[in-house]
């Protein structure tokens, strides 16, 4: 049955998995295609990782970014052949930090070749600044962004994430988060978690990722999106090709704003959100922030197509 939707979502690193996307590539044309175009374009067989079974190897994150991108576009256009999703009713799309390459990509605005070279190079220059900047990242459970922002300027970091009401995300060099653990904690925050990470991703720890990128992105080709896509910087649609360069190079330094995109896809009037990918991180996310919003994964979907035939 085709899904009348309103926004498609794509998922950002930590939801990479071995052997994801392997039954799309065993049983569709279309998605083996886009795993086989990324190898070409990479020039080493990134698939092979993905499907392998080596974790740690796919969890480096100049693997893991074009993996994860790779993954989404099969399902989208596995998506989109099956008519599942008819794109023509697609009023948004957004991603999660690099899933915002994927909705690019699947907005047209990339080509697919393209959006995998710049995705393996921005996980290349993040690797490297992680090195140079040792950082780490926390997940403070029920702080909403206030607490948090208080907590980070008090600590000397840095929000890196706002995920939803109750999920928001600190990013700074590793003491400082361990302090703001602690002070979160005292502050009768549910949950403080250091998470299992390589460095500060979104803080200015990355700057010398982000230089290195603006180079990369401004002697690539971007066209204007199809669909209105997202930014995760200013939680708004991009208006012309020069911004989306811009912003893209400032979202590696910058707070992923997810929460508020979501609501402002929502006040724009879209109720329904497909997750485009592999996982349901950000359905939960969704569901979190929007209490009534209608939400299906790309699993659930292709699943409920095949017990229907």
């Amino acid at each position: 049955m085709k899904i009348d939707t309103s926004a498609l979502i794509f998922p950002g690193q930590g939801s990479q998995k071995i052997g994801m996307g392997k039954d799309l590539y065993d049983n569709y044309a279309v998605a083996k295609d886009v795993f086989l175009r990324v190898d070409d374009a990479l020039e080493f067989k990134l698939s092979e990782i993905i499907f392998g079974e080596n974790q740690d190897e796919l969890n480096l994150t100049s693997n893991a970014q074009p993996a994860i991108m790779t993954t989404s576009i099969a399902y989208f256009e596995v998506l989109k052949k099956l008519e599942i999703i008819d794109i023509d009713n697609v009023k948004f799309m957004a991603g999660h930090s690099l899933g915002e390459y994927s909705a690019l990509c699947a907005a047209g605005v990339l080509t697919l070749e393209d959006t995998a070279k710049l995705l393996k190079l921005r996980g290349q220059y993040m690797m490297q600044a992680c090195i140079e900047n040792k950082g780490s990242m926390a997940a403070l459970i029920g702080a909403d962004y206030d607490l948090a922002k208080r907590i980070a300027d008090d600590c000397n970091c840095f929000v890196g994430n706002s995920n939803s009401p109750a999920q928001i995300v600190l990013s700074g060099d590793t003491s400082s988060i361990e302090k703001a653990c602690d002070v979160a904690k005292a502050q009768g925050v549910k949950r403080a978690v250091i998470l299992p990470v390589s460095g500060a991703f979104h803080s200015p720890l990355m700057q010398s990722a982000s230089d290195k990128m603006l180079d990369v992105i401004n002697n690539t080709k971007f066209a204007m999106p199809d669909i209105n896509v997202i930014s995760n910087l200013t939680a708004n649609e991009y208006t012309n090709s020069d911004e989306i360069k811009d912003l893209l190079v400032k979202q590696i330094t910058n707070t992923v704003k997810w929460q508020e995109s979501i609501c402002y896809i929502n006040k724009k009037g879209a109720n329904k959100f497909i997750e485009v990918g592999f996982g349901n991180v950000l359905s939960g996310l969704v569901k979190k922030t929007l209490e009534d919003a209608i939400i299906e994964t790309s699993e659930d979907l292709l699943k409920n197509y095949n017990e229907a035939i």
